[in-house]
């Protein structure tokens, strides 16, 4: 397939799109990045930052003269509206499991001509994915694992995240909100709630400030949690995990399947 095709100028709104198109050799078609994104560092060095997660320089945008824009979920409807009431042509993804992550991937690929890198790269995380699932399924027991993606209020995983923590060996705390799209959908109202189905694993990924875990460990009536009892609170980076993209399916993965195997090791 022609690498011709398709755009030639393209604003990532979000993290994951930019970094898919570095790994696939096309980080040329890209002209405009978000001001979250870390991965790659080169990307925030070769690239003008042009909007942030809820917002956007719409007129920054436009002088980068766009084909195409990537962006994610209902949040940046607005900013999609916008570019597109201007003439720009807007693909908005809202992949939320890790199928739908796949998918994704494979369209940005399709769009850039890169079809057999997607699905080679792809075939390449699926096997290191099923090798983390064997060796979990050695474990005598799985760890009942807490995922705060907020604090303040408290914020349990997103589906993604609860599906890798299940392929990483650890058993998700609150299953039933995984599949709540929307944040607000998945608030833990009763902090004590947490406390009754004692974790024995905490890890805290807040999206846009450091996960503490000594404030989580001084919440009232947490000191009797298995976590908190055993030192068990471990913080991910959001750009690891958070992001539905590359990272979470490598690094975001890898980091909770070496939290899951060390506990193993000392409290199985």
């Amino acid at each position: 397939m022609s690498t011709d095709l398709g755009p030639q100028r393209i604003v990532c709104l979000t993290e994951e799109t930019t970094e898919w198109l570095y790994l696939l050799g096309q980080a040329h078609r890209i002209v405009g990045i978000s001001g979250y994104t870390v991965r790659p560092p080169q990307a925030r060095h070769e690239k003008p930052r042009v909007s942030a997660f809820l917002s956007a320089k719409i007129a920054k945008i436009l002088a980068l003269k766009p084909d195409c824009v990537f962006g994610f979920s209902d949040l940046q409807a607005d900013i999609a509206a916008e570019l597109i009431r201007q003439g720009v042509q807007v693909t908005v993804f809202n992949q939320r499991s890790v199928g739908e992550i796949y998918s994704m991937l494979f369209q940005v690929a399709a769009q850039v001509g890169q079809t057999d890198a997607a699905l080679a790269w792809i075939a390449i995380v699926q096997a290191q994915l099923l090798q983390m699932q064997v060796a979990a399924s050695q474990l005598k027991r799985r760890p009942v694992v807490y995922f705060e993606e907020w604090d303040e209020p408290h914020i349990s995983a997103i589906a993604w995240v609860s599906e890798l923590l299940g392929i990483a060996g650890g058993n998700d705390c609150f299953p039933e909100l995984a599949g709540e799209s929307l944040g607000k959908n998945r608030i833990i109202a009763d902090g004590t709630e947490i406390v009754r189905r004692n974790p024995d694993i905490i890890i805290g990924s807040w999206c846009g400030k450091k996960f503490r875990a000594e404030k989580v460990a001084a919440r009232t009536g947490w000191q009797d949690v298995r976590a908190v009892k055993s030192g068990q609170l471990f913080e991910i980076k959001s750009a690891d995990i958070l992001q539905p993209g590359p990272a979470a399916l490598t690094d975001g993965v890898a980091q909770l399947h070496r939290i899951v195997m060390d506990w193993a090791k000392h409290h199985a």
